[in-house]
């Protein structure tokens, strides 16, 4: 009887064992998953870098001058199948610009769709779309040279435009919310949605 005795309890000490090495398993993968899912968190939680943009009537505009209020990013060309979007952007500015959102229009010819003047741009704009929303000068936005906001973008969240008129919404502390692409117009309700569901997070 001694023997069987002994042998059950070995066998008892043995699972308790294999049952603690177990859970000791399951909480520290856990902890490796609770952490990096907290380094996840924080590098998603970084927000725009405040390098300057010029600003298409002079001076400079930064990230930085909107914190506090939603910011659509929107690269954008006068030569370009969807450059009637302007209208829709203005139209969003004009609608809750006084909530809080800017809507910043960044002219880019990194697909080639773009005058060569930022005076030209700037006629253009205002000509045919009464544009009166916030525009920076000719921006590079993809590749090597893009400005250190679309740099970020890339390294950051994998964003990087894939053609003109690409939508990113920025939430009031410059942390990136949402991207769309050209085919998503501005006055959308997958982009109202995310505007006012920003605006109400701000408030």
């Amino acid at each position: 009887m001694l023997p069987r005795l002994t042998a059950l309890a070995f066998a008892g000490a043995s699972v308790a064992a294999a049952s603690a090495a177990a859970v000791a398993t399951v909480a520290l993968t856990a902890a490796s998953t609770a952490n990096a899912s907290t380094k996840t968190a924080a590098k998603e939680a970084q927000p725009a870098p405040d390098a300057p943009f010029k600003a298409i009537e002079g001076g400079d505009v930064s990230l930085a001058d909107f914190r506090g209020g939603p910011v659509l990013l929107v690269n954008t060309a006068s030569m370009c199948g969807f450059t009637n979007q302007y209208d829709g952007l203005q139209a969003l500015w004009d609608e809750y610009k006084d909530a809080g959102l800017t809507v910043l229009a960044v002219p880019s010819d990194a697909f080639n769709q773009e005058y060569a003047s930022n005076d030209k741009v700037k006629e253009f704009c205002e000509v045919n779309f009464s544009i009166t929303l916030p525009m920076t000068e000719i921006t590079p936005v993809k590749g090597a040279d893009a400005h250190p906001v679309y740099q970020w973008l890339k390294a950051e969240h994998g964003f990087a435009p894939r053609w003109n008129f690409n939508k990113v919404l920025l939430d009031a502390d410059g942390r990136f919310v949402k991207a769309w692409g050209s085919g998503t117009r501005p006055q959308s309700g997958e982009i109202t949605r995310a505007i006012k569901a920003t605006l109400a997070q701000a408030s």
